[in-house]
């Protein structure tokens, strides 16, 4: 979620951001939420930048089982959500809390 707040100040123009976490036994979620429009866009980290953006969000959550999901909001502003399992692959164990 550092990288979905980082690229709040780096690219949304936004006034406010929020930060949502939602716990169950089984599913952590995460979401990121701003009021911005995008105003400030700056070049893909692809080129020449130094950041791993959404994709490098997406590939961190596949790594512990998870997914993420972004977009613009009906509303206004973007979304970032991280949906991370409480267990582990080898023993579907949950995670102390």
């Amino acid at each position: 979620m550092q990288e979905a707040l980082t690229n709040v100040t780096k690219h949304a123009g936004a006034r406010k951001a929020a930060i949502r976490l939602v716990y169950t036994e089984d599913l952590l979620t995460v979401a990121v939420t701003d009021d911005g429009g995008g105003a400030h866009p700056k070049a893909p980290a692809s080129v020449g930048g130094g950041g791993y953006g959404l994709i490098g969000m997406r590939e961190r959550a596949r790594s512990a089982d998870g997914r993420v999901r972004a977009g613009h909001r009906p509303g206004g502003g973007f979304e970032v959500v991280a949906e991370l399992p409480l267990h582990t692959r080898e023993t579907n164990e949950s995670h102390p809390v």
